[in-house]
């Protein structure tokens, strides 16, 4: 099988920003505070995911306040669920040529 990690895609190596990208995938928008207590990380680290994310153009950010507190969601962009989608059939076909 030629290329078979051809569509694997280095910005989604690292797991912090596979589990962010999960749960875009399967949610309209995830907050700042759910996405760090769900993927058990630091402020800092999740933020620097979440810049390189940004940086790709695969995710949104919207900010706003509720009252007096900043409120910030992340979303998944078009090019962030295609491009995931695209990482995660390239490692489908890997596994299933194990097999």
């Amino acid at each position: 099988m030629k290329n078979i990690i051809q569509n694997i895609n280095k910005i989604f190596d690292h797991r912090v920003r596979l589990g962010i990208m999960s749960a875009l995938m399967v949610n309209d928008h995830v907050d700042f505070n759910t996405l760090k207590e769900l993927l058990g990380v630091t402020d800092g680290n999740l933020a620097s995911h979440l810049k390189s994310l940004e940086k790709e153009e695969y995710i949104d950010i919207n900010k706003e306040f509720i009252g007096k507190k900043p409120n910030t969601k992340y979303s998944s962009t078009q090019l962030g669920t295609l491009e995931f989608k695209k990482h995660i059939n390239a490692l489908e076909r890997i596994i299933k040529s194990q097999s």
